[in-house]
């Protein structure tokens, strides 16, 4: 869709240690050619020939609706070789209209792409669904059109979907989205730059890849308070922020042109854009997004998910914070923003509920309101103090977003929070606080615990306790009686399962015009055009053999826990009972073999199942069993356990929770569901100190 996406393409594909280029290059055993569309005069017949040829360009290139002046469907006697075998009646090509070759056969590239039927693959398929689109694609006359969109319409065609859980679930993207507002834009800046050094810290610990948190601002357009001057001057006279480390990526300013930002010795860590940044831009080191304006509607939030997303190196970071992505919003609606970024999940695939616990608040009194939450007032501490501005910046460095520093009136410093100061939080203080002003300190803190005594939860003290676990003894070891850990234990093949499917599991029947594929009793009918298109099913195809479909198979039927000598033997037994036992033909399973790797993923996931049934049963309730509990191996529950949990946020505020009533962890079921009604009642005992899950 745009010369941005159609460069990176081009470059990765070109590239032969890009992952894209190293699969084309397995498939063709290396025989690749990439061309840029501009560069399309380079092809050669022997090419064609001989190599798998890639060639990128932007539908721009080809949707015209008068083809006259365009490189692509223009005379080029550079191409003449391609034609000099094609009969001057092959019909669907564009002739020339004038000159001394008048009515002959045009060697231009669209005539070139329509004799040969290119496989034409379209991103951003959604934009390309008008009469003119299609004329473009009767013009060059595709083998196959296959389309990739995030946002199908109507007429599209939808084979496949992959939704933003199964990416999540694939370590693709970055999950949660962390939200935080701040009542002024200069705060929501502040916000965004203590977070990248927070988030710097964590990356510098991570040894798995080289990675650097970048903050993308999104200035306001000229005219308002905050545009793209007025950020990057705050940035440098007010934050300190070196001008290296700042980049303008806006129509009339493109400091990104040429900078590859993924390499070490680049110094971005702040990029300041106005409408987010355009498709195509894509920077996984992008964790924070700062919006200056008001973040209301799906569209801003839609450029947030875009940006912020995509996790490094798809792969997930032993730092739990390098797992989620920050968003910094100006704001006082900051519960309509939070729906409007719930809605825009749900519309990418997520569950309602799984929306609702990928969207978390980065301070404790910011989640009020969310989802229907009424707000209600929060213990607050202020302790005035006499401290110079230097020994005020010190403790503002403690815990931004817990502890605010300010200078008040009279020239004294106020430090205040926002909710219960917990152990950890204290400790912190006293660390960076001048020691003159510890004492005054603890007195302020001792007067604010005892006045807000109620409030406190038993966690916030610093209390702990330990819940004895059940232990099983499994093979001369106390194990903890989790059935991950006993199955660890256990011995189970493959091989003990039989490779059978009975035709009530996978079965194909063939008509006249369309053939059935009948999977546990759900039948998938797939009909041919007309009668003159037959489908048959039983024809043979070179290279398709049982050898064949078992390699195949074995690349899609994966089990980390099988190994693939083991897993290679069954589903050769499978094939085998398939093909000789059940007659069904090679070339059926063949063009199946997607919905029969399904069934039998399925099927084996069934065998695990029954596996860890039995060992589950053996371990804890055989006649052999033998279980204890155990002190020394025991849960404990303390302060914070519950850090990267999604916290619960419906309209009840529960008082006896031990880890206090905003950090109760979210319930398997939603508001008004049996969970929820159990801790309802549990937290309504009259004679129950307190209770936890």
């Amino acid at each position: 869709p745009t010369n941005t996406i159609r460069i990176q393409t081009a470059e990765a594909l070109k590239n032969p240690r890009h992952p894209y280029r190293q699969v084309l290059d397995a498939a063709f055993e290396g025989r690749v050619r990439v061309f840029d569309i501009g560069d399309f005069t380079q092809v050669t017949p022997h090419d064609l020939r001989s190599n798998l040829c890639v060639v990128v360009g932007t539908i721009q290139t080809l949707r015209v609706s008068n083809t006259d002046g365009r490189k692509v469907y223009a005379h080029h006697e550079m191409l003449e070789g391609h034609f000099s075998t094609v009969s001057p009646n092959t019909p669907g090509l564009e002739r020339n209209d004038d000159g001394p070759m008048k009515g002959d056969i045009r060697f231009s590239f669209a005539n070139l792409m329509h004799l040969h039927r290119p496989l034409v693959i379209m991103d951003e398929a959604h934009k390309a669904g008008t009469s003119l689109s299609q004329d473009v694609y009767e013009r060059i006359n595709p083998s196959a059109l296959i389309e990739f969109t995030a946002t199908p319409k109507g007429f599209n065609n939808i084979l496949h979907s992959v939704t933003a859980q199964e990416l999540k679930d694939e370590e693709m993207i970055k999950m949660p989205v962390v939200l935080d507002e701040a009542e002024t834009w200069q705060g929501a800046v502040n916000s965004a730059i203590l977070k990248r050094a927070e988030l710097q810290e964590h990356a510098d610990r991570d040894r798995e890849g080289y990675i650097r948190p970048i903050v993308l601002f999104q200035a306001q357009k000229k005219g308002e308070e905050v545009t793209v001057d007025v950020l990057k001057q705050h940035l440098i006279d007010n934050e300190n922020i070196d001008p290296a480390k700042i980049a303008v990526a806006t129509g009339a300013q493109r400091d990104l042109d040429g900078i590859d930002l993924f390499k070490p010795d680049c110094p971005i860590e702040y990029v300041i854009t106005i409408e987010a940044l355009k498709e195509g831009w894509d920077c996984s080191f992008a964790y924070v997004f700062c919006s200056l304006a008001n973040i209301r509607s799906s569209t801003d939030a839609e450029q947030l998910l875009g940006r912020v997303l995509r996790m490094p190196y798809a792969k997930k970071r032993k730092e739990p914070a390098l797992n989620k992505s920050y968003a910094k919003l100006v704001s006082k609606h900051f519960s309509e923003a939070a729906v409007s970024l719930r809605d825009k999940l749900v519309d990418m695939g997520f569950e309602e509920s799984e929306a609702e616990a990928n969207i978390e608040a980065e301070q404790p009194g910011l989640d009020d309101g969310l989802f229907g939450r009424q707000s209600r007032p929060r213990a607050t501490m202020t302790v005035e103090l006499d401290a110079s501005e230097e020994e005020r910046r010190e403790i503002n460095i403690v815990a931004p977003g817990k502890i605010k520093v300010s200078a008040g009136d009279d020239g004294k410093t106020r430090i205040e929070f926002t909710g219960v100061p917990k152990p950890k939080d204290e400790e912190r203080l006293f660390q960076m606080a001048p020691a003159r002003l510890h004492g005054v300190l603890r007195e302020k803190l001792a007067e604010f615990k005892a006045r807000h005594a109620d409030d406190l939860a038993p966690a916030h003290l610093g209390e702990e306790f330990t819940v004895p676990r059940l232990m099983a003894h499994v093979q001369g070891e106390l194990v903890f009686g989790d059935t991950d850990i006993l199955m660890e234990y256990h011995d189970w093949s493959l091989a003990d399962h039989p490779a059978r499917l009975t035709k009530a599991e996978f079965d194909i029947v063939e008509t006249t015009n369309t053939f059935e594929i009948d999977l546990d009793g759900n039948r998938l009918s797939i009909s041919a055009a007309d009668s003159s298109e037959q489908l048959s099913l039983d024809i043979d195809v070179d290279d398709w053999t049982t050898n064949s479909l078992v390699r195949w198979l074995d690349g899609k039927v994966r089990d980390q826990w099988i190994g693939q000598a083991e897993l290679l033997a069954w589903l050769s037994d499978v094939v085998t009972h398939l093909t000789r036992d059940r007659d069904m033909p090679l070339s059926q399973l063949m063009r199946c073999k997607f919905i029969l790797a399904r069934k039998l993923n399925e099927k084996i996931r069934g065998f695990r199942q029954m596996e860890r049934d039995k060992v589950y049963q053996m371990n804890l309730f055989g006649p052999e069993a033998r279980v204890e509990v155990s002190f020394d191996d025991g849960i404990r529950f303390f302060d914070e356990m519950y850090f990267d949990v999604p916290k619960y946020r419906g309209i009840y505020k529960f008082k006896h929770h031990f880890m206090g009533p905003d950090e109760v962890p979210t319930f398997d079921s939603k508001d008004g569901g049996e969970e929820v009604k159990c801790a309802l009642a549990l937290d309504a005992l009259p004679k129950l100190k307190y209770w936890t899950r």
